[in-house]
């Protein structure tokens, strides 16, 4: 069974200071839609909040870590698994 805690907003606001990203390249880097959509995982408030998936939060993680190769790699299994996807090289 996998345990999974996600991490706090406190948390996330500490890596995108470590980064130096700005809530837009926070976006980008965990594949959301704009920087509105990574500010609603820092909110505080409970009516706007959203809980960090771990699904997104690896993915984030192993584009930060993974060589380009390697990545490279991962995305042509998806791609032969049947998806669609070009990431920003940015």
């Amino acid at each position: 069974m996998t345990q999974y805690t996600p991490p706090t907003a406190e948390d996330l606001e500490r890596t995108k200071t470590e980064l130096g990203k700005s809530s837009g390249e926070m976006a980008e880097l965990f594949g959301l839609a704009n920087g509105r959509q990574w500010r609603r995982y820092l909110s505080e408030d409970p009516n706007n909040s959203r809980g960090m998936s771990m699904h997104m939060l690896f993915f984030a993680m192993a584009r930060l870590e993974l060589d380009p190769e390697t990545l490279e790699r991962v995305l042509n299994r998806m791609r032969a698994a049947g998806a669609e996807i070009e990431l920003d090289k940015s």
